[in-house]
């Protein structure tokens, strides 16, 4: 009988030892579980910059911008000179947008054309444009006029950019005499577009930011050709060069440290590629669609802007980096 109780006694002794070293298993399992999980969050968030995590776009703004080049016509929101000027002197209902300086506008303009100089007086017009007719913009060389009318179409207007500008487009149009003046015209009265409020807000601070750059290398959103060569030959690395001309010309050749997003539909979807710690440079060929983009990408939070003259292999532009002679590799 004491036999018998000894051999319980034993069996439990044992059975309460397995069952205290497996609830301490048990135990110790779910505290490192608890204490791996909160090594695991600070992991995840050095991988978002802090650049990204200041800036907040609101999702009209988004929408904007991507619809804007996902949607991209052929035309992609420019006319050639020749055919504006036809078409001032045919007289089509179109309304003209001379986004130059006033003495200038004085000096000579498209005949009609309302003078609304870049800046804010821009922004400052935008209930003043007419909502059921194509806008015609045009400013110097085309890529002020290139960053507007890229903001005008996201704000709902149907507008386009005349090519090459005043300068080097409509004023070297044969007969263009015929259609020039220098009476001033303003605004007429007109139904103001029902402009989402984001989208205002952000096209109205868009030309606020001007002051902000004007005594800097980046006024107006630009760069000269020499002095992003003298980042390049820095090698500054709080600058990241964009080419948007086509694939096939970048292999061509390009600017020293440029990567490729070829312009046309479809090329927003790369835009978060891109850094937001460092100002974008973008370049095309002359100057407008590099204009475009940069309004874009500025919307969207980007600090970017474009480059003088674009690439610069064009005879009616002598201005631009390769016309420069700066270097261009392959």
């Amino acid at each position: 009988m004491r036999k018998s109780t000894k051999l319980l006694s034993l069996l439990i002794a044992l059975m309460l030892a397995v069952s205290l070293v497996g609830c301490g298993g048990a135990t110790e399992s779910d505290d490192t579980s608890s204490n791996e999980a909160p090594q695991e969050a600070p992991q995840e968030t050095p991988q978002e910059t802090p650049e990204e995590a200041e800036i907040t776009v609101s999702p009209a703004i988004v929408d904007a911008v991507n619809s804007y080049f996902a949607n991209m016509p052929d035309h992609i929101y420019k006319i050639n000179q020749s055919e504006f000027v036809d078409k001032v002197k045919a007289g089509e209902d179109m309304f003209v947008l001379d986004i130059r300086q006033p003495d200038v506008y004085g000096e000579g303009h498209i005949k009609g054309a309302v003078n609304a100089p870049w800046g804010t007086a821009v922004s400052d017009s935008l209930d003043k444009l007419p909502k059921d007719k194509p806008i015609m913009v045009y400013c110097y060389t085309g890529q002020t006029a290139g960053q507007t009318v890229a903001l005008l179409n996201m704000a709902g207007f149907d507008a386009r950019s005349v090519n090459l500008g005043w300068n080097l487009g409509i004023s070297k149009v044969e007969g263009v005499d015929e259609v020039t003046e220098t009476t001033a015209n303003d605004f007429a009265e007109v139904e103001p577009l029902e402009i989402d409020p984001d989208v205002k807000e952000a096209i109205v601070s868009y030309f606020e930011g001007l002051d902000g750059v004007k005594d800097t290398m980046f006024k107006n959103y630009k760069i000269s050709e020499d002095s992003l060569n003298e980042l390049v030959n820095a090698e500054d690395n709080t600058i990241e060069i964009l080419s948007i001309r086509s694939e096939k010309d970048y292999a061509n050749g390009h600017i020293p440290g440029a990567i490729n997003i070829p312009w046309g539909a479809g090329m927003e979807t790369e835009f978060s590629t891109l850094p937001m710690d460092k100002t974008i440079v973008v370049y095309c060929y002359t100057g407008q669609t590099a204009g475009q983009t940069v309004a874009g990408l500025r919307m969207l939070g980007y600090d970017a802007v474009s480059l003088n003259g674009g690439m610069g292999m064009d005879a009616n532009a002598p201005s631009g980096w390769a016309n420069k002679g700066y270097e261009v590799i392959q």
